[in-house]
């Protein structure tokens, strides 16, 4: 390739990818609950709003709508956010949902999966990259309980995304995900550094080069029993009792609660204020 070929010094503002319209469906993981940003719509930023603004550096028209509402479950987030997603016409797609159906007992790994099946079939006919989570394998002591589903769910997953040609963001190999430092004081959300981790986690997934340097931690330092059974009271009297009793009460976190981003807008300006911290 001789100096004069333009192949051989690619334009600078030339995009790292090929999409200009991301749309993002799903549940609290989705929304960014855990990773508290005041300057971010919603007042939470997340793992899909650090991949957004990854995605925009390199695209001046590139555009992000956040559908995901806290506590929906998969049929909820079938009904309410698949047409609306269609109808903005995005290129890139990313749905994350079965969580909150696994947690719950009866929680069916096979038939989520068949759900899942068709609504990412209707997604990919229409020419977006789909992206597909799977479930993470350690570092949640609520979703530890229920490892074997989550197992069996992530095997369907696959088969689905393989079906569909979507992309897998593969939380369950992400290692890192082990540290509980990545998770929320809840035990079931991620922490900002966990957002943080899987926004890089996606970003690599998607083959798109990115600034997200991993965090450097130190070791915990070793707990007595009688710290660690203190702080599962704690969590118990904080977060488990009130979402036992939502449940015997058929309320849901995400009642009263509209998407942060319903329609395509820039990452950052007047229809995002998002700030990148790294």
């Amino acid at each position: 390739m001789s100096a004069t070929d333009p192949m051989a010094h690619p334009a600078v503002d030339e995009p790292i990818h090929p999409w200009s319209r991301y749309v993002a469906l799903g549940d609290s993981f989705t929304e960014g609950i855990g990773d508290p940003e005041p300057r971010s719509p919603g007042g939470h930023r997340g793992w899909a709003d650090r991949v957004a603004e990854e995605l925009g550096r390199s695209h001046e028209d590139f555009a992000y709508a956040n559908l995901a509402i806290r506590g929906r479950l998969l049929q909820q987030i079938l009904d309410e956010q698949l047409e609306p997603c269609l109808a903005l016409k995005p290129d890139l797609i990313s749905i994350s949902a079965g969580g909150n159906d696994l947690i719950r007992p009866g929680g069916d790994p096979d038939a989520l999966a068949d759900k899942l099946d068709d609504a990412v079939g209707r997604l990919s006919a229409h020419g977006a990259t789909v992206v597909l989570f799977n479930g993470p394998d350690t570092g949640s002591t609520v979703l530890g309980r229920i490892r074997g589903k989550v197992a069996i769910y992530n095997e369907n997953l696959r088969t689905v995304a393989a079906r569909h040609d979507a992309v897998v963001a593969d939380m369950w190999s992400l290692r890192e995900l082990a540290d509980p430092r990545m998770w929320d004081e809840d035990r079931l959300h991620f922490s900002p550094l966990g957002h943080h981790t899987i926004a890089a986690m996606v970003l690599d997934a998607l083959n798109v080069p990115h600034k997200l340097e991993p965090y450097t931690t130190k070791p915990l330092p070793v707990r007595s029993w009688r710290e660690a059974r203190s702080e599962d009271l704690v969590w118990a009297r904080e977060y488990l009792v009130p979402w036992v009793i939502r449940r015997i009460r058929h309320q849901s976190s995400g009642d009263g609660i509209s998407p942060k981003r319903p329609t395509p807008g820039p990452v950052f300006g007047p229809a995002g204020t998002a700030v990148p911290r790294g």
